[in-house]
């Protein structure tokens, strides 16, 4: 029996957007917050839960649903055997990205917030970023303490990602790295609270752009546009 891919290539609106710059990104998606009955997104507000995007495009199909939640099980129920069928597919991205003259990028948190610099993987005594040094990892995260008080692998970016519950933190992490804010409206404003704001949705790679003191801005999508939480900042 064929074994499930772990990393989606070619599959995300935003991912292929970083093509566009020579990136070629791997993406990881599981079901979300506590939809498998483990909760891979331990710090997701109220407004994020209820706003997330795993529905949204392919997100919409059962087939992805059900494709999303066996990759959960598999993290949760052999989280070795999980880490290495990674390693090979970060391989294969490789030597694709090399064919292509292009960058390889994973993003191994698509709808999730694992540490996953804190997992060695077996008979390495490495985590996956160590084991390739060569190719840039990148997240977002609500998990601060990862970014202000972690001891990253220096081919791993994080954004921090701003919710209702966790905007009073904003000013601390920015000292660090780049914080996420969805906004309302059609159109991100120039800056917010001082801080200058670029366009997150022009593609995904934010290792190339997003140094700190800087706002993500994304526009609120989907269930986000009729969010009342503050997740979503209205200007």
């Amino acid at each position: 029996m064929k074994q499930q891919k772990l990393l989606g290539v070619g599959t995300s609106y935003k991912t292929i957007k970083s093509e566009k710059i020579g990136v070629l990104t791997g993406i990881l998606y599981m079901a979300p917050y506590n939809l498998s009955g483990k909760n891979v997104c331990p710090n997701a507000s109220a407004g994020c839960a209820a706003a997330c995007l795993n529905t949204a495009g392919r997100g919409a199909m059962n087939v992805v649903q059900a494709a999303r939640l066996k990759k959960t099980n598999r993290f949760f129920e052999d989280r070795q055997q999980f880490l290495w069928d990674l390693v090979n597919e970060i391989s294969a991205l490789r030597r694709k990205a090399k064919a292509r003259g292009m960058k390889a990028a994973v993003r191994l948190n698509g709808t999730s917030d694992l540490p996953y610099e804190k997992y060695k993987i077996r008979d390495t005594g490495k985590n996956i970023m160590e084991l390739f040094p060569d190719i840039q990892f990148y997240d977002y995260t609500k998990l601060e303490t990862r970014i202000t008080k972690g001891q990253l692998p220096a081919n791993y970016h994080l954004t921090f990602s701003r919710a209702e519950d966790n905007d009073h933190k904003v000013d601390q992490v920015l000292e660090h790295t780049s914080a996420a804010v969805v906004f309302a409206g059609d159109a991100l404003p120039d800056t917010w609270r001082g801080y200058p704001v670029i366009d997150g949705d022009e593609h995904d790679a934010r290792f190339t752009d997003a140094g700190p003191g800087t706002i993500i801005g994304l526009l609120a999508k989907g269930r986000g546009k009729k969010d009342e939480t503050g997740f979503v900042v209205n200007i």
